[in-house]
């Protein structure tokens, strides 16, 4: 009973939600490998009376891809939709891996995530639709959609502990205003409880994917199957900040700012990697009160709404998915870069990071890229 409570209030609440958009009755919504919350986010629209077109991505070749497309083409035929598979495997190694090899051998902190999600997943899926005389476009994310003051903002999903927005802070009105997002409702129990009663099993208890998708592991092992041996540094010297000789490192690359697990070097404290120096392949390490700044300036930024954001004292900023969240105000310099002014200190800020700004009420305001 609870269920059946449940799913009938979910729809109705949909319903109106996507009812304004009565000329446009076509969707291509992301399958995916047949995961749990692609799976019900193409039954959700198809019950809300949406025609669906379903794309699986190949972005990478990973052990077990050919079962999860099975299960994506399975999914596809049981709800009686087209399934169309999308070889991108050489724009996703371009545009992501390489970018994920040269930002560690560049000595900053690659976010493939955010910008897969910004600059390649949903760009492409746009420009399949366009191809495809398709408007709507849609995901398994968990994250809402809200109209305000002629701006799109992505907002928090319900179910806190899986909602995406951090990752989405890149994208354009052009995209934003054409997304459907049936997830933002719905907890993760909710979905799996759901896809079980349309008798889903399989697509019910799949487990959650983690990490970075082409790199689940170890990045260290990563880096080193995928980059040259001679391209590698090699080891290398870890200082204080002092510049005492601390021990041996394996390699600049193979370390991130605020690291402390892994290091390879046994103390009688606490330290951390304060600083990665490239040049000399050196890696500073520190206590953590050594790693806590006040301000950070960031790139390749993008603001949905600069009337919210600049120079405002409640605006909100995270550098990590699911980490502390911190007031700040937000300028922009001469040189066309966002200067964030942190009003409490935050550690481990870390070059190549992504920043992502929210209103007191949670609402995505945009992020950038540190610098």
């Amino acid at each position: 009973m609870i269920f059946s409570f449940f799913k009938s209030t979910k729809l109705q609440q949909f319903h109106k939600i996507i009812s304004s958009f009565i000329l446009f009755l076509d969707i291509i919504t992301d399958v995916v490998a047949g995961g749990t919350d692609s799976s019900v986010a193409a039954m959700l629209l198809q019950e809300a009376g949406y025609e669906v077109a379903g794309v699986t991505f190949r972005f990478y070749d990973s052990e077990g891809f050919e079962e999860s497309l099975d299960d994506a083409r399975n999914l596809a035929s049981r709800l009686n939709i087209p399934h169309i598979i999308y070889d991108a495997r050489e724009l996703f190694r371009e545009r992501i891996i390489r970018y994920f090899i040269d930002e560690y051998l560049s000595a900053r902190t690659p976010v493939p995530c955010t910008l897969c999600n910004n600059e390649l997943k949903w760009p492409l899926l746009a420009k399949i639709a366009d191809e495809m005389g398709i408007y709507w476009i849609s995901t398994g994310h968990y994250v809402r959609k809200v109209f305000q003051d002629n701006h799109y903002f992505i907002a928090p999903a319900a179910d806190r502990d899986k909602d995406q927005t951090f990752f989405l802070w890149g994208l354009k009105q052009d995209i934003l205003e054409r997304m459907i997002l049936p997830m933002g409702d719905w907890t993760k129990d909710e979905v799996r409880t759901y896809a079980a009663g349309r008798g889903f099993e399989r697509a019910a208890t799949k487990k959650d994917s983690l990490g970075v998708c082409f790199c689940p592991m170890d990045y260290r092992s990563f880096l080193q199957r995928e980059v040259p041996q001679e391209l590698l540094p090699g080891k290398g010297r870890f200082l204080d900040e002092s510049g005492t000789f601390l021990g041996w490192h394996e390699g600049y690359p193979f370390y991130t700012i605020g690291q402390r697990r892994g290091l390879g070097i046994y103390m009688n404290r606490a330290v951390f990697v304060k600083e990665i120096r490239k040049a000399s392949n050196e890696v500073i390490l520190a206590p953590l009160a050594s790693l806590y700044k006040k301000e950070m300036l960031l790139k390749d930024w993008n603001i949905v709404d600069t009337s919210r954001l600049l120079n405002s004292p409640n605006v909100i900023v995270k550098i990590r998915y699911r980490k502390q969240a911190n007031y700040c105000t937000v300028g922009i310099t001469a040189e066309n870069l966002l200067h964030v002014q942190l009003h409490e200190l935050l550690e481990s800020i870390a070059s190549g990071q992504a920043a992502a700004f929210y209103d007191e009420d949670g609402l995505l305001l945009g992020g950038g890229i540190i610098i």
